[in-house]
Order: structure tokens, then C-alpha cells, then sequence
């Protein structure tokens, strides 16, 4: 067990002492020492009211009533601290709790506080951290290289009768693999279906090299007759290696009581050459662009034109309803393979789009807590929450003490102090620098 941490404050309860010996019963003991147990507790969450009083003054002379100004709240006419406000954001929308279990919570602990009451704080909430989530989103769109993914979102269809399979869309920026700098972030969009003219009008006027999948709703994007400029396409080495994987994977084949002669020793074969691949790429991450280049042209490209060989060579032996073929093909097609291959002349881009996987994770395992969005109102302040959450998890900050300060000085925070405020270049105001301002 790992020792507890040392910020923790210590309660000593001690333990009455012997008077006497335990063995002899004689009374002449002396203290030798102490052996202490640590056990450790938490104190169940309370609640409190914060009056703020202003105290009014009348002026004997002119009869004026003096008084100070009313303190702003974080939320246009709100009721709630910060704490409050960003502990229900957080749980929400980081810890997966829907506001109607929320709500029970509250009810149990003394506090009767409405589903409809609760959601209309999301609103404020997200109206309120608007500037902050321009900032984020602008810096995204600023990158000349971007991770893309989508994920499913149940939404309740319009006039309750079951649910229809919405979209997430998630845009990274991650600079760090090559050592770029740019603090990393995350931009969430939400829509009904999954159109292509929503990608198109999430990146409209963007330009850059674009990590995705091979999805077709990305096609207009690398049209040569875009305006302003065609997207680059950069296919994810990931996803065409769970193709071959799926038929090389022993140990699935054996859960889904499939026979061992299934296993596709093609299949196995260019696992294994991919995976050579994300070994040389393991060496290299973190290091700048042009250190990467000058890696990949002497370890990859050799690797990649005997995948490339290899695989046609063994194409032409099978049919074209081989699903071992199919997996092939996801990769040989000639204007796939160039997307594939980008990542040979470009030290900026990954092998693949893990990074916009991980940004989808917390609404894959989310989606069995809250079942589905409400509306796409709903979806639009989930997509906008997200932005934030995951933003502030890839800077290494913790989420919820971040919206509880953001929320706290947004009210009084200038128009050019607002970049303060983003994730990688908050600083928390303590108490003792609170007194000193």
C-alpha cells in the first residue's frame, strides 16, 4: 500500500495508556515509544449558505443612502457558488452522472434542487464560460495539423418515441509528438447525423493535414477545388490494423468458439509488420519534425515498401471475397495507400489517430450512465462541456478545481486577462495571493 499523502491533515486519537505493568502489576512504568496505524477517513460533504451583507448608510447632511455595489455571481442572477457549479459540470460531464441522480443525491443529503433547476445552471454555465471556449476552440482551428473522429450519440427523438443515433465530433490539436510546443486541446462539436456538410462546416476556412479515418464524410475536404485549400489526408495505421488483427487474433477467434484454422496467417503476418512499424515510431515520439523525418526515411520507408509489395503480391492470390482481402484492400487502394504513406514526408504527422480515440473514451464509457441527450440543445452543451473537460485533462489540470476558479473570476475578469484563464496557462489564486491583491 501506498503511504498517504502528505497534504492530508492528521487527527491523533490516543489511545488511554496502562496505568499499571501488564505483567507484574507493579506501577513504576515508564513511556518507551509509540506505534502509530493510519486509517484513512473522509468527512461527508456539507452544505452551507453564504450571506453576503451589504450594510446601507443614510447621510445626515444630504440625506443620500450610501452602499456597496452588489458582488456578481458567476451566473447572470445565480443562486449557486462556484463550487457548486462546477461540481455539478463535473460530475455531469466528467464523472458521467446524469442530473437526475444528481438531483437524488442532493435530495438525500437535505437539499431539494429540481432537474429542470439544475439543467437551467448548465445553460448559465455555459454562456458564461463562452469566452473561454472561443480561446480554445481559435486555438484549435490555429493548428496545421489536426486529429478528427466521431463517436454515436443516442439523442431522444423528437416527441419521445426512442432515441436516434446522433453524432460527437471531436478535433484535437497535439503538438507534442514532434515536439511543437502548442499546448494541446480538444474541440467538440455536436450534430444530428453524420452528414458529410457537418465536418465540412466544423473545419470551413482550415487548411492543414488531417489525421482521421478513411470515412467518406471527410471526402470534400481534400477536394482540389476547395476553398481555400485542399485538407492533406493522413489515414490512421491503427485502424487498418485492427482489420488484420481481428483475423489474427487467436485468442478471439477461440472466444467466439470459431476453429484455429480461421486464423489468417496472412493476417498475422502483416500484424506483425505493422508492429514494426509503432516500434520505430515508440523511439521517436517526442523528438522534432526533422528528427523524425530523418528516422522514418532510413527505418519506415524500407518497411512500408515491403508492406506494400508484400500485400499486392498476396492479393493476387485470393479472392476478392477473402476477408482477409477486404483488409487488404483498405490499405492498397491507390487513393488511400498516399494517405497512408504521408506520414513518410511530413515529421508533424502520427502514425496514427489515438489521440482523437482517447479524447472519445470518456463518452464511449459515459454513454451507459446517461443513456442519451435529451435534445439537441442538450447535445450542443455536452459537445461545449467536453471541449473544456477534456482540454483541461490533456494540460494536466485537474477539471474541476479549474471551472471552480474560471467560474469565480470570470464575472470580474477583463476582455484581454480571458487567455489567462485557458487551461495551460491558469495559475490558481490562492488565498494568501487573494489577500494580497
Amino acid at each position: 500500500k501506498k503511504p498517504f499523502p502528505d497534504h492530508l491533515p492528521r487527527e491523533r486519537v490516543v489511545i488511554e495508556a496502562p496505568a499499571t505493568c501488564a505483567c507484574c502489576g507493579s506501577d513504576r512504568i515508564v513511556k518507551l515509544g509509540e506505534d502509530i496505524t493510519d486509517t484513512l477517513e473522509v468527512i461527508p460533504r456539507q452544505w452551507k449558505v453564504i450571506q453576503t451583507v451589504r450594510e446601507k448608510f443614510t447621510c445626515r447632511d444630504c440625506e443620500k443612502i450610501s452602499q456597496a455595489p452588489a458582488p456578481f455571481h458567476a451566473t447572470p442572477r445565480g443562486w449557486a457558488g462556484p463550487n457548486l457549479l462546477a461540481m455539478i459540470l463535473f460530475e455531469k460531464f466528467g464523472q458521467h452522472q446524469p442530473l437526475n441522480r444528481q438531483a437524488e443525491r442532493f435530495a438525500r443529503e437535505g437539499v431539494e434542487l429540481s432537474l429542470s433547476t439544475l439543467a437551467d445552471q448548465v445553460g448559465a454555465c455555459a454562456v458564461a464560460l463562452k469566452p473561454v471556449h472561443e480561446l480554445i476552440r481559435a486555438h484549435v482551428l490555429a493548428a496545421e495539423r489536426l486529429h478528427g473522429d466521431d463517436t454515436t450519440m443516442p439523442l431522444l427523438a423528437k416527441g419521445g418515441g426512442g432515441t436516434v443515433t446522433a453524432r460527437l465530433w471531436t478535433y484535437v490539436r497535439d503538438d507534442r509528438p514532434f515536439a511543437g510546443g502548442a499546448p494541446p486541446a480538444a474541440l467538440f462539436r455536436f450534430s444530428r447525423d453524420r452528414e458529410m456538410a457537418h465536418p465540412n462546416g466544423h473545419l470551413a476556412g482550415w487548411t492543414g493535414v488531417l489525421q482521421a479515418d478513411a470515412y467518406g464524410g471527410y471526402n470534400d475536404l481534400y477536394r482540389e477545388d476547395r476553398a481555400p485549400a485542399p485538407v492533406a489526408s493522413a489515414l490512421c495505421w491503427s485502424h487498418a490494423r485492427r482489420k488484420f488483427f481481428e483475423l489474427a487474433d487467436i485468442a478471439g477467434q477461440i472466444r467466439k468458439k470459431r476453429p484455429a484454422h480461421e486464423v489468417s496467417p496472412i493476417a498475422l503476418e502483416a500484424v506483425s509488420r505493422i508492429d514494426a512499424l509503432f516500434e520505430i515510431e515508440r523511439e521517436i515520439n517526442g523528438l522534432f519534425a526533422e528528427a523524425r523525418l530523418a528516422a522514418r526515411g532510413e527505418h519506415s520507408l524500407p518497411r512500408v515498401n515491403a508492406l506494400r509489395d508484400w500485400l499486392a503480391s498476396e492479393r493476387g492470390k485470393m479472392s476478392r471475397h477473402a476477408p482477409v482481402a477486404k483488409a487488404i484492400d483498405y490499405m492498397v487502394r491507390h487513393d488511400r495507400w498516399a494517405a497512408f504513406t504521408r506520414f513518410l514526408g511530413d515529421g508533424r504527422i502520427c502514425l496514427s489517430n489515438n489521440a482523437a480515440e482517447r479524447s472519445l473514451r470518456g463518452v464511449a464509457l459515459g454513454r451507459k450512465s446517461w443513456l442519451f441527450a435529451g435534445s439537441e440543445r442538450g447535445g450542443d452543451r455536452a459537445a461545449f462541456m467536453y471541449t473544456l473537460i477534456v482540454t483541461a485533462k490533456m494540460n494536466d489540470i485537474d477539471p474541476q478545481a479549474w471551472l471552480i476558479d474560471v467560474l469565480a473570476r470570470l464575472p470580474e475578469t477583463k476582455v484581454s486577462s480571458v487567455p489567462e484563464l485557458l487551461p495551460w496557462n491558469w495559475k490558481p489564486i490562492t488565498a494568501a495571493t487573494r489577500k494580497a491583491a
